[in-house]
């Protein structure tokens, strides 16, 4: 997959409010339909006084699997609008529980759906989305005088910095794709004056944190 989205954290909850009705939203990364079965009915038993516990999930590396409940609710203002926000979103992998507790106040199918769309969504605006890379793992060393500047050309460059280490010299943690490294490495040599060294490191995923 060249561009495979999930969820940031492995599991994540946020919840709403809507005309009175509590709308609480549980995501999860999974890797099998067992996993989001076993999440589904986790969720399930801790809100087992909710009015519904409605789910959708997409699974494997072309979302092979999809599936959704209305869980009570009527048909198609549920867990298809749930599922459609997972699939704009291009989440992998993933399993998305809305809990309902029904606070009076009826909705109608339009603001069901509204409700269940918008409660996915902003849930996962709110957990934040990861982009999971096959990169280079590439350890830029410099001296203090010229961290600054490699850390502005990185930045500048859109490369995302993993960590920076600090002893008697400055150490940037990047992920780069091996096709690139030879560019980068003769560019900052340029830039520093040769003063620089670039120690290159095995090739794993790496989850960028997507804008």
């Amino acid at each position: 997959m060249n561009n495979y989205v999930t969820i940031a954290p492995h599991d994540y909850t946020w919840e709403q409010v809507i005309k009175k009705s509590r709308f609480i939203f549980n995501i999860a990364r999974v890797n099998s339909e067992e996993q989001a079965r076993d999440f589904i009915n986790r969720i399930t038993k801790t809100h087992h006084k909710a009015t519904h516990n409605v789910f959708a999930y997409m699974i494997g590396d072309r979302d092979q699997i999809q599936r959704y409940s209305d869980n009570g609710e009527p048909s198609g203002t549920a867990g298809v609008p749930m599922l459609e926000v997972l699939q704009k979103n291009q989440v992998h992998d993933v399993v998305a529980v809305v809990t309902r507790y029904f606070g009076g106040v009826k909705l109608g199918a339009g603001g069901l759906i509204r409700a269940y769309a918008g409660t996915t969504a902003d849930g996962i605006k709110a957990a934040g989305l990861v982009t999971r890379l096959t990169r280079i793992k590439v350890t830029i060393t410099v001296d203090y005088k010229h961290s600054d500047t490699l850390n502005y050309w990185l930045t500048n460059q859109q490369y995302h910095i993993l960590d920076v280490i600090y002893d008697t010299n400055v150490h940037f943690i990047v992920p780069i794709a091996e096709e690139n490294i030879t560019a980068v490495e003769t560019t900052l040599n340029d830039l520093l004056a040769g003063q620089i060294n670039i120690a290159i490191g095995d090739e794993t995923f790496f989850e960028i944190p997507t804008k």
